[in-house]
């Protein structure tokens, strides 16, 4: 398998809508110890304070949120697009990294960038990003009060990370 390489924004195509709503990433973070993963399918990129950003959304009880409240870094991946990828995609987000690697459960690896921000080793696309706010969102804010009623019947509510994209490695 190819190493990763750098790759410049300005050079990337990104069909956000396909990327992240139907092929789905996996955000990943470390605490030095332990890593975790979990899929996710809502997020954005875009530019933000003059700056390159992607957004994601975690709710209160994933294990992945304790972790990124801890750190300043974390990395969104993306896969090929494979019946076994998809299959471990499903598994990051209907497992608990509380309970077991998953990771590794399901033959992956890890690897980290130049600055040590965690990512997974099979993926094919990697942002390296960097915290730059956190909002909790509340059923207050929604405009739409629908949303509320369908999403966090619950209680368990999204936090929206906005972290600058601080480098992009493919191969």
């Amino acid at each position: 398998m190819h190493t990763f390489q750098p790759y410049p924004v300005d050079l990337i195509e990104f069909d956000p809508f396909t990327k992240i709503g139907t092929e789905w990433m996996a955000v990943t973070v470390s605490d030095g110890e332990k890593t975790n993963t979990m899929t996710a399918s809502w997020g954005t990129v875009g530019v933000l304070w003059n700056k390159n950003v992607a957004c994601v959304f975690i709710r209160d009880s994933r294990y992945t949120k304790e972790l990124l409240d801890k750190q300043d870094t974390f990395s969104l991946n993306w896969f090929e697009q494979e019946h076994q990828t998809r299959s471990a995609l499903k598994y990051f987000g209907a497992v608990s990294g509380r309970d077991e690697d998953k990771i590794s459960s399901v033959k992956m690896h890890v690897n980290h960038a130049a600055d040590g921000t965690a990512f997974i080793d099979e993926s094919n696309l990697v942002f390296i990003c960097k915290k730059l706010s956190a909002t909790r969102m509340t059923t207050d804010q929604f405009i739409d009060p629908s949303i509320a009623d369908a999403f966090y019947k619950d209680g368990d509510m999204h936090t929206m990370y906005i972290a600058e994209v601080t480098q992009i490695l493919a191969r």
